[in-house]
């Protein structure tokens, strides 16, 4: 009795010349020379592709060099050649092209980008390439309230990612240790005066930083080698800067409490929003999800002066 599949058709085991004649594929790879974009030549073409890569590479190159009048002009010409159809394109010279206002000093003209790039966003991935850009460009202009709510929004659409919520936390305790300053561009409007006390500041920068503490501890169980080493130093940083602020230890608890509810394995899976449609995402408010609820909790009464160092990090 034969087992089954142990019968082969001969032909199987025949020479390839008596089974058909064998298409051989090649492949030749294009091989350029450095910088070959930058020659006068490059755009010898009729190919509208073509010449979008030259000047999206003379831009990119510009821009790594710090000549940002060049790279804007480069990014402008590529924009005439990129197709209605090829927003991925679109959206990364249009953020290259806000870069260089920004460098530039032209703040209108990249706030304007911003907007536009708002109105073009339409997943979870442009929504945070456009914030990470709002939080440099409104840097180099020292927007402080634009600057924060961009950095809340980043904590609020990736609630897990610990870098966000470091940014923030160095942001308030730079804030903090410049509070005559911040009086004087703090004018605008009286809301703004009161989020930016130097008590309320206080208190977002510990919350901060023991969210910050929180998500790395998670995150080292599953690194090593270097990732791990700047995982640890982060950590010892944020613990730095909390030792700085000083809060008590009664407050240490309960804000480590009201702000460590959310992080469980599952939960973090759950909201991993990489790429998701902006519809079908629902993201609360940092002051909806966080913030209310601390203030509700009484910490900033019950920690009085809360003890701030003098000591400058």
């Amino acid at each position: 009795m034969e087992l089954f599949g142990s019968n082969f058709d001969d032909s199987v085991f025949s020479e390839a010349k008596d089974r058909g004649s064998v298409c051989v594929l090649s492949y030749n790879a294009k091989s350029c020379e450095p910088e070959w974009f930058c020659e006068s030549a490059a755009l010898d073409t009729e190919d509208s592709l073509e010449k979008q890569k030259v000047y999206k590479f003379r831009g990119d190159l510009a821009t790594r060099r710090g000549d940002y009048q060049a790279a804007l002009d480069a990014y402008s010409s590529c924009l005439e050649w990129i197709s209605d159809n090829s927003m991925s394109i679109k959206r990364d010279i249009l953020e290259g092209m806000a870069r260089c206002y920004t460098r530039l000093g032209q703040r209108k003209k990249a706030i304007d980008l911003l907007e536009l790039l708002s109105k073009e966003a339409s997943n979870t991935c442009h929504l945070t390439s456009l914030l990470l850009l709002k939080v440099t460009v409104y840097q180099h202009f020292g927007d402080v309230g634009p600057r924060m709510s961009s950095l809340q929004e980043l904590c609020s659409l990736l609630p897990f990612n610990p870098w966000n919520w470091y940014n923030l936390g160095k942001m308030c305790l730079q804030l903090l240790e410049h509070s005559a300053n911040l009086k004087e561009t703090g004018k605008e409007a009286e809301e703004q005066h009161k989020e930016l006390s130097e008590e309320r500041l206080w208190l977002k920068a510990c919350v901060c930083f023991i969210r910050t503490r929180l998500l790395l501890r998670i995150l080292q169980q599953q690194q090593s080698s270097f990732v791990l080493r700047h995982n640890q130093s982060a950590v010892q940083s944020a613990e730095e800067a909390l030792a700085h602020l000083n809060p008590k230890e009664t407050t240490l608890l309960t804000l480590t409490e009201l702000i460590s509810e959310d992080l469980n394995p599952e939960k973090m899976r759950d909201e991993n929003q990489d790429g998701k449609s902006l519809s079908n995402v629902c993201v609360q408010s940092f002051e909806e999800r966080w913030w209310n609820k601390v203030l509700l909790s009484g910490v900033l009464e019950a920690d009085g002066c809360h003890g701030q160092s003098d000591t400058k990090l």
